[in-house]
Parts: structure tokens; sequence; C-alpha cells
């Protein structure tokens, strides 16, 4: 791992795919906010590199509503701006590669020189920008690292194919898969709670906790990626990937020590203890418009114009996970994530047993709320007599909510931590070879089943909690949803 003392050589950040979407609402936002809280190298320089033919005038221009430019801050947004450049290029040319490297030398001056790659390229021309990296663009006198950006592949035969093709080009430790739900506050959090505290540690198993329900919900359809997002569906955009990874820390062992490895060894044993999913374990869903929406909320997913008529694409799924192993053997993990639902929510919710001899006759389960985003909080949901004269139940919770108890802290943004990892050579964060492998061993033969046999998904209305099944599946699996009960995000007061 590189020393923060490293710090004073040159390092170069290079931005591949620099005109696309994700570089000008997220990437670019993310390296200034870095250079303004002076977190990055003194001499890092920025290269944006792409295939349109464009200034950096015009590229600062796209990028400038969501730079997030406070006052006070304007000379040193000028000074990112002037550690800037951009270079366009062909993404399957050498020659273009070529001279992208004397671009960057241009920079690197003293014994040392860094270069960090961020592919945020199409997968079409993954393979080519790739091969002319190593070929062309690789670091003489200091590290090449490599970020990748999510799809890894669409299946195991892909995904191993995109592995065997890195692991030709790339050692493991310069290789930084991205998948930036491993930044959010909260998810970092997991293994704190779990492994500092010795209140869950003992009940952290199958003989209290009934169920445990990982939610990523939107509240918005395809917004015009429908084409893009008819290649994959849900389960290969969020489920494979973003929740397997929650409940991989969810579900570990603690490890030996902190390291990176050790952690994701911990992580990779929790993903080979889990059969792949049946058919019979999943419930996908599809959006119809709401005749009684608003604007966007009147259009199924079937009227987007980039979406074939007859696409049988989840925009919807809740999977069932089983972990054989001593811990969780028969407590059912079930994931779910959907598009155009009624809220905007990403959670994890560990529901524990029933009380054993109920006296009261009106208990409902405790239940420990991870909640990622929006507006991160940690509760316990407990039941507590009602104040007053009357010996009632009523259930209520206690609170962790950051905008409250931290209300001075700044909470970073998930690519801020993860970029940042990278400079320091940090992969924690960052997902394994093997990790994916598993991944990919555990939803495959489900993907293949549901396309194959060409399965009509449930319809739900824009704007739903989701198709009804939903919640029949939730209650075979040992989840109970009473309705009666709402945390509400406390009011700054």
């Amino acid at each position: 791992m590189e020393n923060k003392r490293d710090f004073h050589y040159p390092h170069t950040f290079i931005l591949l795919g620099a005109s696309g979407d994700l570089a000008k609402k997220k990437i670019y936002p993310t390296i200034w906010y870095l250079y303004r809280d002076n977190l990055l190298p003194e001499s890092t320089k920025f290269v944006g590199y792409a295939r349109t033919k464009q200034t950096l005038e015009e590229v600062r221009e796209k990028c400038k509503k969501y730079m997030k430019v406070r006052n006070g801050e304007e000379e040193k947004f000028e000074a990112f701006w002037d550690a800037n450049s951009y270079v366009s290029g062909s993404y399957d040319k050498r020659v273009d590669f070529e001279f992208l490297n004397q671009h960057i030398t241009r920079f690197e001056k003293g014994p040392v020189a860094n270069r960090i790659f961020y592919l945020a390229v199409p997968p079409t021309v993954f393979e080519d920008v790739t091969v002319n990296i190593r070929n062309a663009c690789h670091a003489i006198k200091g590290y090449t690292r490599v970020i990748i950006e999510k799809p890894f592949g669409r299946d195991d035969v892909s995904s191993d194919k995109l592995s065997n093709h890195l692991t030709g080009l790339f050692k493991e430790d310069q290789i930084y898969r991205i998948d930036h739900y491993l930044g959010k506050e909260m998810v970092q959090n997991l293994m704190t709670i779990r492994f500092a505290n010795q209140i869950f540690n003992p009940s952290w198993n199958r003989e209290n906790i009934a169920s445990v329900l990982i939610s990523f919900k939107e509240p918005f359809g395809t917004e015009g990626r429908g084409g893009y997002f008819d290649n994959f569906g849900i389960v290969r955009d969020v489920m494979q990937n973003h929740l397997l990874q929650i409940l991989s820390l969810v579900a570990m062992e603690k490890p030996v020590t902190l390291n990176p490895n050790d952690i994701r060894d911990e992580k990779v044993k929790v993903l080979r203890h889990i059969p792949p999913i049946k058919l019979s374990d999943i419930l996908v869903g599809q959006y119809v418009g709401n005749p009684n929406g608003q604007g966007d909320e009147k259009l199924g997913y079937l009227d987007d114009p980039t979406v074939p008529k007859d696409s049988v694409t989840p925009t919807y799924a809740l999977a069932v996970v089983n972990i054989n192993n001593t811990r969780w053997q028969g407590v059912p993990f079930i994931l779910r994530c959907g598009k155009a639902l009624n809220e905007r929510k990403a959670e994890v919710r560990i529901q524990y047993k029933d009380v054993p001899g109920d006296i009261f006759g009106q208990t409902k389960r405790n239940e420990l709320v991870i909640r990622v985003q929006p507006g991160e909080a940690l509760y316990l949901k407990l039941m507590c007599k009602s104040p007053g004269m009357k010996f009632d139940l009523t259930e209520t919770e206690l609170d962790l909510t950051y905008s409250l108890r931290y209300r001075e802290t700044d909470v970073p943004d998930a690519y801020e931590r993860l970029i940042l990892d990278v400079f320091t050579g940090t992969q924690m964060h960052f997902v394994r070879n093997d990790e994916l492998k598993e991944a990919w061993r555990i939803f495959t033969p489900v993907l293949k089943e549901l396309e194959e046999q060409h399965i009509k998904p449930i319809p739900y209305v824009y704007g739903s909690r989701g198709p009804a099944d939903a919640d029949a599946k939730l209650a075979e699996n040992d989840f109970k949803y009473s309705g009666s009960y709402k945390w509400q995000k406390p009011t700054l007061a």
C-alpha cells in the first residue's frame, strides 16, 4: 500500500470516457471535491480522454451544474481546471494512446511518476482500451492502477472472459473494480456495528434472527436509459453486485485483521456457502404506467421507445438467498430491488424472531435497521410501554440519525472515498476477482432460465410498492410486515 509520504511524486489521473454522463455527473465533481479538500497529491494532473472532439472549456461547461462550488472557492476551482487537460482520440487505435502517453509524460518530472486510469467507457470498447493502456500508456517509473466500472460481464462466461483478459494485462493489485455501494458510509459502518459492539455479536445468528431483508428502491423509471437497461435488467444492474456485496458484509465472520485481503477472504467464504438461486426463489416484475400519475408516471417500461415492445426484462426483483453454514443455515436473506416504486431507499433490515412465551399478546418483532440512503441512520425498533396510565405496548426506536448526531460533519460521497482509496492503494472496498466469480456462480443459472424461458414479469403500477405477490413471498420467508410503524427522519431543530 502506498504511503502518504509518497504523495509528493507526480500523479496523473486519466479519465477515459470524459465526455460521458458518468464523467460529468460523478467523476469530475468527485475529483474536484478531493482536490478542494487537499486530499490528493499536490502535483496531481487530470487528463480527460474521449472520442468527442471538444475543448477543455467545453468539458468544464458540461460539468458546471454538478460541481457545487461554494462561496470563497472560486480561486481553488480555477486552479483545479488549470491542472486539467483534454485529449480526443479513438479507443481502438494504439497510435492515439501513444499520443496520450506523450501528453501525460509532459507532467512527469522526477524519479517516480504514478498513473491512475478511470474507465468510464462502454463495455463494447473495454478490451481495446485496456490493451492500449497496457501497450502504450503503462507507467514506466511508478505504478499503474486501473479503475473499472460495472458491468463486469453479463454472466459467468463473459465475466470469466473479462477477468482472464485483465489478468493477462495487469496484476490483481493494479485492478480496482468499483462498486460505489461499498463506499457508502453506512455500508462501511456494517463491520464496525458488528465487530466493535458486544451487544450484537451473541445474537447475530440463526438462533435469534428470523430473516434479513436488503432493499434498494428508486422512485423513477429508466429515464431514457431503457435501451442500455434492457440489455441488463435489475438483477444484473443492482442485485448481483450492490445487494450481494452488502449481504456478504452482514453475514461474514470476523476477519483476522483489518487487512483488505483478510476482509475479502471472509466475504468470499460467505458467498461460497450460497447455492445458486433457483427459479422458485425469485419473483420478477415490470412497471406499467399509472393512469392517475403525473408526467413520466403515466408511462410504463414498455412505453419507452428504446425498449423492445415484447421485452421481459425485469425492473423489479425479489430473490431469496440461503447461506448454508453454521451461523446462518435456515435464515432467509431476501434481496429486493426495483425502479418506479413509491420511494427512494436503500437499507438492511435485520428482523429478530418473535418473543417466546409472549405474555403481552401484542408484541411485534425487534428490527435493527441500517439505512444506507437517503438520510444515513441506524435504528433499533423495539417494544415499549405507552406513556400514561394504560399498560399498552407501543413500537418505538433507539435512533442514530447522522444528520442530527453529526451535524457538523460532512459525510463524503461514495466515489470520493473510493477514488481516494485508489490513490492510497487501499483495496478493501473494491471487488476481488474471486468475489466476482462467486457472485456470477450464484446468479447466472437463474438469469439464464428467466431469459431462455421468456418468463413474463408481474406488472406493477409506477409509484406502488411493487408487485402484490412480493408481500406473499416475504411472508413465506419469515419476514413479518405489519405496516403499523414507520420510522420518520427527524427534522433538524
